[in-house]
């Protein structure tokens, strides 16, 4: 009896566990669709594309189309936007988007070629209205002679059409002297396209761009809590040890609240905090009290020891808060009625060789959620191996996630 006991025991342990992410996509290195094969070559033989330099960093999934995007990093990036096929192959070619003509932008260029160029992008965010909001930093060569073809700037596409709406160049007031841009969120209702607001974290400038689509205009936020943790700066991942003073990096926005407002939660990536903010506050931050509303930003909780995380994604029908961690090989989780303590906040998907260095992720409009790996620390301080899988991008339902962990 005791046995049976056990075995039950045991089968509820064995259920209860979250299940495992399948694996969509996989490349060693990176290639893109090109014109001709006359085009590719030249390419190389200039030094336009170096294909070793060419890492994935963000997705995003809107239908058919898996987008990724390839910053660049070092020299020889031939497209930073591009697109998989979500029902295609496993290592298939990347297409550029809109075209690999708005993106084969030489790492020298002075200016961009044309309003639908794109030069460097990390993130990107597909809203509610068929929108792709890509921040493209602008910057090229970024590790090697650093280029600033172009400001930082938002460029929207309408993603039935592929053709660009709009492109907004920030302010020189929204900048600082060590400012980057690497991600976007968009807080949007599908029943109001035209009131948009994009919110955009400065990493390197500890703050937080806010954009008005309706009137084309931005201004900055400032507060403490968007600066990184000192004690929170070391790093390891696959024994690499590195030390980054990234902010503000990761936002994910809640369901509209009663007040019809979302909450933004946000944290720096050299921080194991989680912080939040209703976006009532960032919308009119320029018409407030700013020192009656520093306390409105509240501390939530604190997640534990190496749990800094680079990408965070709020899921709305479940409520749960997905962020990756770098320094754990996988992805952890809060569900946002609960309590936020490391005991509420559990690794649900870890394996140090295919989620090294989770640098992004999100859930789309089924319910999927997509997460991408990719080495950046060997590819930043060491060297990726040719030979070998270098980037992932995974995906699993949402509910399986989270089944018979503390997010559910």
């Amino acid at each position: 009896m005791r046995s049976l006991h056990l075995l039950i025991g045991l089968a509820v342990i064995i259920t209860s566990r979250a299940a495992t992410p399948e694996l969509r996509f996989a490349w060693k290195q990176v290639d893109y669709v090109w014109e001709t094969p006359e085009q590719k070559e030249t390419a190389v033989k200039d030094g336009t594309f170096v294909q070793a330099t060419n890492l994935p960093l963000g997705l995003a999934r809107w239908k058919n189309k898996l987008f990724v995007t390839v910053p660049r990093w070092k020299n020889g990036v031939a497209s930073s936007l591009n697109y998989v096929d979500v029902d295609g192959a496993q290592d298939q070619l990347l297409k550029p988007y809109p075209s690999l003509k708005d993106n084969l932008v030489p790492d020298t260029a002075k200016e961009l070629p044309s309003n639908s160029s794109i030069i460097s992008v990390f993130r990107v965010f597909v809203d509610a209205c068929d929108r792709l909001w890509v921040m493209d930093s602008g910057l090229a060569d970024i590790l090697g002679s650093p280029n600033q073809v172009a400001g930082p700037s938002i460029v929207v596409f309408d993603l039935n059409t592929d053709q660009l709406l709009h492109r907004y160049f920030f302010k020189v007031t929204d900048m600082k002297e060590d400012s980057f841009f690497a991600n976007i969120v968009v807080d949007v209702d599908k029943d109001s396209c035209d009131s948009a607001f994009a919110y955009v974290p400065d990493l390197g400038g500890y703050g937080v761009v806010v954009y008005s689509l309706k009137d084309n205009d931005s201004w900055r936020v400032s507060h403490h809590y968007f600066h990184f943790e000192p004690l929170s700066g070391s790093f390891n991942v696959s024994g690499i040890e590195f030390h980054w003073t990234d902010g503000v990096f990761s936002l994910a926005l809640s369901e509209p609240r009663d007040n019809g407002y979302r909450t933004m939660f946000f944290h720096a990536f050299a921080s194991t905090k989680e912080f939040c903010v209703s976006t009532e506050l960032l919308r009119n931050y320029s018409h407030i009290d700013k020192n009656e509303a520093f306390h409105d930003f509240k501390l939530l909780g604190d997640r534990g020891a190496n749990t800094q995380a680079s990408a965070s994604f709020y899921d709305t029908k479940n409520h749960v808060l997905f962020y990756t961690q770098v320094n754990r090989d996988g992805v952890g989780c809060w569900n946002s009625n609960k309590p936020y303590s490391p005991e509420t906040n559990p690794l649900i998907i870890n394996d140090p060789e295919l989620y090294e260095f989770p640098n992004d992720l999100k859930v789309d409009d089924e319910d999927t959620l997509w997460i991408l790996s990719d080495k950046l620390p060997r590819y930043m301080f060491k060297s990726l191996d040719a030979n070998e899988v270098n980037y992932r991008i995974f995906s699993i339902n949402v509910k399986d996630a989270i089944a018979g962990t503390a997010c559910e």
